[in-house]
């Protein structure tokens, strides 16, 4: 028995069901980033801000975005697969994202001296003056935001646990990225 030509095209080979109304634009806003209200939905839920609120206080003023929406921002920038402090700039250009969070995400610069925040000078220059001679590197000990900012991560881990303790199966999902720097059997990973 032979089948028998297909005269239908294939679903993946149509046309979409649907057309852009180029003359009455739609008046929603719009946002390609959908999805992303359950990530952040999920961090407010734990608790997110107000662990922020207890472990990392530096803000004078009360203009601008709080130290929790700066973190949040940082969730929202990496779950979106942003690279760098730039990529802020082209999620502020959606409209939509910064109706679901409910205000605008920082600038890059903003974001940059949020950053700049956990850098402490004198602890760089305490590893550099107690650096063993014939050392090169060192790992300077933490700033106190920087200690705030892994408690703040320690709460978090913690309120997931309270809430799924019956669970003792995790699955921990890693991505991993090679880079060869062109010597021969040298290869980095991330």
């Amino acid at each position: 028995m032979a089948l028998g030509k297909r005269t239908k095209p294939a679903p993946s080979q149509a046309v979409l069901p649907f057309e852009y109304d180029f003359e009455h634009p739609a008046t929603e806003v719009l946002t390609a980033y959908a999805g992303l209200p359950l990530l952040v939905r999920t961090a407010r839920a734990l608790g997110l801000a107000g662990s922020v609120k207890r472990n990392l206080r530096w803000k004078q003023r009360r203009r601008g975005l709080d130290e929790a929406a700066y973190v949040e921002s940082f969730l929202v920038l990496n779950a979106l697969g942003g690279e760098c402090l730039e990529d802020f700039g082209r999620l502020r250009e959606d409209a939509g994202l910064a109706l679901m969070l409910g205000y605008e995400l920082p600038s890059p610069e903003a974001a940059r001296k949020f950053l700049y925040q956990f850098h402490d000078e004198s602890k760089i220059e305490q590893a550099q003056r107690e650096l063993p001679l014939g050392q090169v590197s060192y790992i300077p000990e933490e700033s106190a935001l920087l200690r705030g900012l892994a408690q703040v991560h320690r709460e978090l881990v913690q309120a997931i646990g309270q809430r799924a303790a019956d669970q003792k199966i995790a699955t921990v999902d890693l991505h991993t990225t090679v880079i060869e720097d062109g010597v021969p059997g040298s290869v980095e990973s991330w």
